[in-house]
């Protein structure tokens, strides 16, 4: 298991506020143990909020890739007609088979 050392230096004071249901929460992972202190909680829940942002973040740029690519296709004439009815109808078909 590996630990994070922080210089002093490079360790910053912040004062935040939280609603009670949170401040709780915090409190409780303390008391039962799970951490040392209400910072160790709030540092690992930063650690998870950067992780889960990188993750959207990567997942965004796919999105905006694929958009682009359909604008693209759009643009130099790669698309083709489609029958809405016969979406459906296929829709249809394949619920159908999937319920027998």
């Amino acid at each position: 298991m590996s630990a994070l050392f922080y210089v002093m230096s490079e360790i910053e004071r912040l004062t935040i506020t939280l609603p009670a249901e949170m401040a709780a929460t915090v409190k409780e992972a303390v008391d039962g143990g799970d951490y040392a202190s209400s910072s160790e909680v709030i540092r690992e829940a930063l650690r998870e909020w950067k992780m889960k942002r990188a993750i959207q973040m990567q997942e965004l740029a796919a999105l905006r890739a694929d958009l682009q690519k359909g604008l693209d296709d759009i643009a130099a004439g790669r698309t083709k007609p489609f029958d809405t009815e016969d979406i459906i109808k296929r829709g249809q078909q394949r619920l159908r088979s999937r319920s027998k």
